[in-house]
């Protein structure tokens, strides 16, 4: 009988770790290095690393293990899913703050802008390209995907900051003269994406904007987690 908390694979859990982990060292780690990581055995992780290595999730430079193109290509499928999913609440955001809206995707340490929207009324919005790119640690969508990730030690003080507020603010750090607001879409521990506002200005137009914001990226993750109803429409 499952427990009320339901139960879970050791196996599996481990081997997320081992890709969350390597998500997160550009440079790889070695076998040793992700055995003193998850508090196991090397023999444990070796067996791990060559499973993941059969699927192509994990690859080897030398000594040490990195995310292998399995990752990628998993990627490239769950793009259009995230799009369709997404576009019509950027639609929607763009209109109730008038400003150009957008969904960003963590790619590496840079942060990808993989859709955007923009208002159909109001004479100047910004215009965002869609495949722009720029560090995950400079502008509110990356910031925002960083802060709804467990706490690291490279945290920056923004960092610290969004995951307090639920959602990341900065003005001028992309373009001078425009403002931006972003939060993460939560479908687990670790954050992969956030949905965001850009207004031109120093500073938001409507107080409301970090509310509407949160909300939006809350649907997103209620859609894409499969969790979403008419009652939980009603809630957003």
């Amino acid at each position: 009988m499952n427990s009320p908390s339901g139960e879970t694979s050791q196996t599996l859990d481990r081997g997320l770790t081992v890709l969350s982990l390597l998500a997160t060292h550009g440079d790889g780690l070695t076998a040793a290095e992700l055995a003193e990581k998850l508090s196991t055995a090397r023999a444990v992780v070796y067996r791990l690393l060559r499973t993941l290595e059969v699927h192509r999730l994990v690859g080897r430079l030398d000594t040490r293990y990195v995310l292998g193109i399995g990752i990628a290509e998993l990627a490239s499928k769950l793009r259009p899913q995230l799009q369709a999913t997404v576009l019509p609440i950027l639609r929607r955001l763009s209109e109730e703050t008038n400003s150009t809206t957008l969904l960003s995707i963590a790619d590496g340490d840079q942060a990808l802008i993989l859709l955007t929207e923009e208002p159909t009324r109001g004479l100047f919005h910004l215009a965002l390209r869609q495949g722009a790119r720029h560090p995950l640690a400079v502008g509110a969508d990356g910031l925002a995907i960083l802060a709804g990730r467990p706490p690291a030690p490279e945290d920056g003080d923004d960092v610290k900051l969004a995951r307090s507020r639920g959602y990341a603010l900065t003005a001028g750090a992309l373009q001078s003269g425009a403002v931006g607001v972003a939060a993460p879409i939560r479908t687990s521990d670790w954050a992969t994406a956030s949905i965001g506002v850009v207004q031109l200005g120093v500073e938001v137009s409507d107080p409301h904007i970090p509310e509407l914001v949160t909300a939006a990226a809350a649907e997103a993750a209620r859609r894409l987690s499969g969790d979403f109803t008419p009652e939980t429409a009603a809630q957003s």
